[in-house]
């Protein structure tokens, strides 16, 4: 059940998981518990991102030097866990989510990993909690993996909020291709996002065909 991208058939997707950096023994057992857990129906499996699109977010953070980070959505921890082994020993990362029981799983790792000084988790709902922050350059780096109708204003609100050349990464942005054939209102939402970013002047925007989906925005 580990989690891979509805573009890759099984064994292809084995290949680039064993072409890619081997998540440890900690990440392993966060994907095998979050997995038993999707196994029980006590969470999502298709929450939890790929192996390979944790390990291209943690060389992202470590590659961009990335001191100050956020995410919104946290779930069971795997990303957080990445994105938190990429940055440097005075860096920190804010996750805002609203579950408190799939993030105490989270906790779980981020303590076994030696993480949890990096780490600051704030329960509740997330875009009133980011809007509470101050409206300056802050995060050099942003993972949302939230809401899906909800992504267009994170968005916005993170813009003010971003320092020059900061990467915000959207989740889930081919939406298991539905964004061909919209049909809910979280697909048209998404659809709606896609197309305005792409002629949004205020970011550079690419989107991937990683796992689900990976839009990365740069701010000018």
């Amino acid at each position: 059940m580990t989690p891979r991208s509805f573009l890759l058939t099984p064994e292809l997707a084995d290949y680039v998981h064993a072409s890619s950096e081997t998540p440890d023994e900690v990440a392993a057992d966060l994907i095998a518990e979050t997995a038993a857990m999707a196994a029980r129906g006590e969470a999502p499996a298709t929450m939890q991102i790929a192996p390979e699109q944790g390990a291209f977010m943690h060389l992202l953070t470590r590659a961009t030097r990335a001191r100050k980070a956020v995410e919104i959505g946290t779930f069971t921890g795997f990303s957080a866990l990445c994105i938190a082994r990429g940055l440097p020993e005075d860096g920190s990362l804010l996750c805002l989510d609203r579950s408190e029981e799939w993030t105490a799983v989270a906790r779980r790792y981020w303590e076994r990993a030696g993480l949890a000084d990096r780490i600051e988790l704030r329960l509740g709902d997330a875009l009133p909690a980011l809007q509470a922050l101050p409206a300056v350059e802050t995060f050099d780096l942003a993972f949302v993996d939230a809401d899906k109708t909800g992504y267009a204003a994170y968005v916005e609100e993170l813009y003010d909020r971003m320092t020059p050349n900061g990467v915000v990464l959207l989740d889930n942005t081919l939406w298991s291709g539905r964004v061909l054939d919209p049909q809910s209102d979280d697909d048209h939402a998404l659809v709606a996002l896609n197309a305005a970013l792409a002629t949004d002047p205020r970011w550079e925007t690419v989107l991937l065909p990683l796992a689900d989906g990976l839009t990365v925005l740069r701010k000018r």
